[in-house]
């Protein structure tokens, strides 16, 4: 049994990942800024209302941790388009500093498809659309993989192809290489499976995997 950090945990992929932990037998800590409405209640919950970018509130929630999962998301909207955004860098800033204060290696974190060198796979019409839906929300991914790629620590970065809410169907492709990196659709919940797999128990190694259907 394992005790792992979920941030973003309230929603999506963090959320997902929340209930398999805790269905796998493990101690799950959930930071959230809304952690306490978490529709679940289990003697292994631990939920902390705080903000990820700040590290007070992280450096009480790493206590005791084996691995953290980082799978902050933002709300669709204009936000995510048009303003600036660094949610996701000043998290994993704040985050890769206080782990190596308390000497957690293990990050698992979610950024998505068209992130990093990742968006050299995209077609033309593909990035296109992507800027136009995602683009500052996926500048500041990019600001974050460069952080997670300096930090250190025993890293993973993944990123997933266009979500969806299915059930899903426990078989998806990792793919490792540039040259088989595409786009597609894959399930919120064999997502956050594959984080909590990694988390716990690591095959992949400072990789950059597309998860993807």
């Amino acid at each position: 049994m394992a005790r792992l950090l979920i941030i973003g945990a309230s929603g999506g992929i963090g959320f997902q990942a929340v209930k398999l932990a805790l269905d796998d037998g493990h101690e799950v800590c959930a930071l959230s800024r809304s952690a306490s409405k978490i529709a679940l209640q289990h003697p292994q919950l631990e939920k902390i209302d705080g903000d990820a970018t700040d590290p007070e509130a992280l450096r009480p929630a790493l206590t005791g941790v084996s691995a953290v999962i980082h799978a902050i998301g933002m709300a669709p909207g204009l936000k995510r388009t048009f303003c600036d955004v660094t949610l996701f860098s000043a998290s994993t800033a704040a985050l890769v500093q206080e782990m190596q204060r308390a000497q957690v290696a293990r990050l698992v974190a979610v950024t998505g498809f068209g992130a990093g060198d990742s968006k050299s796979a995209q077609s033309w019409p593909e990035r296109l659309v992507h800027r136009a839906a995602l683009g500052k929300a996926y500048e500041d991914k990019d600001r974050q993989e460069d952080l997670i790629r300096s930090s250190g620590l025993d890293w993973l970065i993944v990123r997933p192809t266009i979500l969806t809410n299915g059930a899903g169907r426990g078989q998806y492709q990792v793919l490792l290489r540039p040259k088989d990196w595409r786009n597609g659709l894959i399930s919120r919940r064999d997502v956050a499976a594959f984080l909590l797999q990694e988390a716990i128990a690591p095959s992949l190694h400072r990789e950059t995997p597309t998860l993807t259907y």
